[in-house]
């Protein structure tokens, strides 16, 4: 994936934005590698002017419950992935696909945060760290926990049924008005 300058997608959105060429023409002109990639920027452009063009170089940490509510929105929405980040304010619709993903992949543990780091390896031969006692962990608020993630997938699963239900329902409906409107014309006809 190339990476372009601030000043090269500033220039080809102004272009688009003053009239100076469509999607397709100014891809082929500047060889960016797709349109949608020039529809990003447009849309980044139109939302965050110039803050949307730059390459960001800090790490937005967001928190497990933000992510959760964002998959939601999505899923319960009717929106893309780019039109609902620029709606939140996340320049890169990318990571709001990769959470959803994650989310239908392993439920809610996916999105929590994870330890940084390599992980401690055991057995190994310079051993400085004390025995620490093993205290038990209260596993109820863990399995409480475990409950209240399930639950949250199965209530956004429900409601994703629900709309996909929804949908079927309309289609089936217009097809049949569709069949009915088609008979009555044959029978006209006849």
């Amino acid at each position: 994936m190339a990476k372009y300058s601030y000043e090269f997608k500033l220039k080809v959105v102004q272009e688009y934005l003053n009239g100076e060429g469509g999607y397709n023409y100014l891809c082929k002109k500047y060889n960016i590698s797709t349109k949608i990639r020039l529809q990003e920027w447009v849309a980044l452009y139109k939302k965050f002017e110039n803050d949307g063009l730059m390459r960001s170089r800090k790490n937005n940490n967001y928190s497990f419950q933000f992510k959760l509510h964002m998959v939601e929105l999505y899923l319960s929405s009717e929106v893309s992935y780019q039109e609902l980040a620029l709606s939140q304010g996340i320049f890169t619709p990318a990571l709001l696909a990769k959470w959803v993903n994650d989310f239908r992949n392993a439920g809610p543990d996916a999105l929590r945060p994870k330890k940084k780091g390599r992980k401690k390896t055991l057995g190994t031969k310079n051993n400085s760290t004390p025995n620490i006692e093993n205290k038990p962990i209260d596993t109820s608020a863990e399995h409480i926990k475990e409950l209240e993630d399930e639950l949250l997938k199965l209530r956004i699963e429900n409601a994703y049924l629900k709309e996909l239900r929804r949908l079927r329902l309309e289609e089936e409906a217009l097809l049949k008005k569709r069949r009915e409107s088609y008979t009555v014309s044959e029978d006209h006809s006849n």
